[in-house]
């Protein structure tokens, strides 16, 4: 359905500029809103209106929008561990503020609230990752996607039309430092020719979902005309390992892959060896599939950094 009004928060990050993006070419009236006092400018040219806003503390917008894509909130794993607290307040009170206003309001907004893959125990024997699968809170990025999640379903039942996505690794265009494929990317770039590079566990398998395809699931949830399930995952359904990004970026860069040294400080505390997700329920109820391989993602990726350099 086109024609309606989409209001992302978080937008200046790296997904919000793809969902906004994704929805402006569907013919929907966007409207962002971000911490900074402006919007990016992958962002700018696909919105009608933007608010600048710290969101745990004030929630202003106009009335109206018809669906809301929840992205604001610290969104990285690994940092984490280094502020526990933060995570939980800046997140949940998020949540909070917005929950209560749109009550407040009483608006009939579709809420896709954007949790995380991480949420889910390890899996056991490489087993896919479904909906149904338990729930363990990890790290502290964790515990608060789970806190938020709770929180959706406690202003579900306040009558807040909320949604919960869980999306597994996502990569493509815009992304930046502090996730796998920007950061073997700039560390290849940087190597000098004999160096070792050195690494994490790239050992480690994980399911990666192209941002633009990532945005057109978040979107379907936010427009369809009502969902069966509270909780929808969204992920590719295979698992490729960091030595495989590794050698899809050296080959995107026509660089030769060097000596590789491993960096135990850089393993996180909990590191599964692999991490597959269904989207099987996304899937069957709307028909969303991923459309763009994950080699091409990281190909696009590797090649634009090194033009824009």
């Amino acid at each position: 359905m086109t024609g309606q009004t989409l209001l992302i928060t978080g937008a200046n990050g790296f997904v919000g500029a793809h969902v906004a993006a994704t929805a402006a070419a569907a013919g929907h009236t966007v409207w962002a809103v971000g911490r900074e006092s402006e919007p990016t400018g992958a962002l700018g040219p696909h919105i009608s209106e933007y608010f600048s806003a710290d969101l745990e503390h004030v929630w202003e917008f106009p009335t109206g929008p018809d669906a809301i894509v929840h992205l604001a909130g610290l969104a990285a794993v690994g940092p984490s561990f280094d502020n526990p607290q933060q995570y939980l307040n800046v997140n949940s009170g998020i949540m909070t503020r917005m929950s209560e206003a749109l009550i407040r309001e009483r608006s009939r907004a579709r809420v896709v609230v954007v949790s995380s893959g991480s949420v889910y125990a390890p899996p056991v024997a490489q087993e896919l990752i479904t909906e149904d699968s338990p729930v363990v809170p990890s790290s502290p990025y964790a515990v608060a996607k789970i806190l938020v999640e709770t929180q959706a379903a406690y202003y579900a039942e306040r009558g807040l039309d909320t949604v919960i996505a869980r999306p597994f690794n996502h990569i493509g265009p815009g992304q930046g430092p502090g996730f796998l494929v920007p950061d073997l990317t700039a560390a290849l770039q940087e190597l000098n020719e004999g160096e070792n590079l050195r690494v994490g566990n790239l050992a480690a398998a994980r399911d990666y979902t192209d941002v633009r395809d990532v945005s057109r699931a978040y979107l379907t949830l936010a427009f369809a005309p009502g969902h069966k399930h509270h909780v929808y995952n969204v992920a590719s359904g295979a698992s490729h390992t960091g030595h495989a990004i590794l050698e899809t970026i050296a080959d995107a860069l026509e660089r030769q892959l060097p000596t590789l040294e491993v960096d135990p400080s850089r393993f996180r505390p909990t590191d599964p060896a692999v991490i597959t997700g269904s989207a099987s329920r996304l899937s069957d109820e709307f028909g969303w599939a991923p459309t763009i391989p994950w080699q091409q993602s990281v190909r696009e990726f590797a090649t634009l950094t090194a033009t824009a350099s």
